[in-house]
């Protein structure tokens, strides 16, 4: 079964859709917040050309607990960080407990391992929290499945908020394995990770840490 945003009309209507999806609002609860019609919000949803204002994006945002630029996209192709450094800005370290609710959501983080025969990387995957442990799903070959056999491993998970100039990342160093023991295995599957990538990814990656790091930024 498809959910909202599958039958959303542009990207822009696909990004409302999804946020409101995953707020857990129908479109009259998101309407009401928003101070607007059901029928606009559903029209905002599927038109192939809905061009909303940015009054509305605002209301729109405030709504659905995001921003004006994640509903229209802006910035998507690139990197963040293009904005300038809020000033006067304070870099703090944050405590393990701290660090660790940024991670207890999951998301996306970066997988950090030395490739034979290339070195250091970083890859890009999306990462479920157990317990203590970072779970991640990956193909049973390539880069990270023998990288997970060299040794110690890192896992980064960071965030900028570009208009406030503030953000945070957390490191996570340990170890990881393939998960291979069938009951473990069957705990892992039902994090319902589902990797972004795609494809055949049926291997799971249990890292557990041994030294959690985390620094924050914040404007004045």
């Amino acid at each position: 079964m498809g959910n909202d945003a599958d039958s959303a009309g542009t990207d822009v209507g696909r990004r409302i859709a999804e946020h409101r999806s995953r707020a857990g609002l129908t479109v009259a609860e998101a309407a009401e917040r928003a101070g607007m019609s059901p029928e606009y919000l559903a029209y905002l949803e599927s038109s192939s050309a809905p061009n909303p204002s940015q009054a509305a994006l605002i209301r729109l945002a405030i709504a659905l607990g995001t921003t004006p630029g994640s509903l229209s996209g802006a910035g998507l192709n690139q990197p963040p960080g293009q904005r300038s450094a809020a000033k006067d800005a304070l870099l703090d370290s944050m405590t393990i407990e701290e660090c660790r609710q940024h991670l207890a959501d999951g998301g996306v983080g970066r997988f950090l391992f030395v490739e034979p025969g290339r070195g250091p990387v970083a890859i890009p995957v999306n990462f479920r929290m157990d317990g203590a442990d970072v779970l991640f799903r990956t193909s049973g070959s390539g880069g990270i499945a023998a990288g997970v056999r060299e040794g110690r491993v890192s896992f980064d998970v960071d965030h900028i908020d570009e208009a406030l100039g503030e953000g945070w990342s957390v490191l996570v160093t340990g170890t990881a394995r393939i998960i291979t023991d069938p009951a473990d295995l069957a705990r892992a599957q039902a994090l319902n990770i589902e990797p972004w990538a795609g494809g055949d990814r049926a291997s799971y990656v249990r890292l557990t840490p041994s030294q959690i790091t985390g620094r924050r930024i914040r404007a004045r």
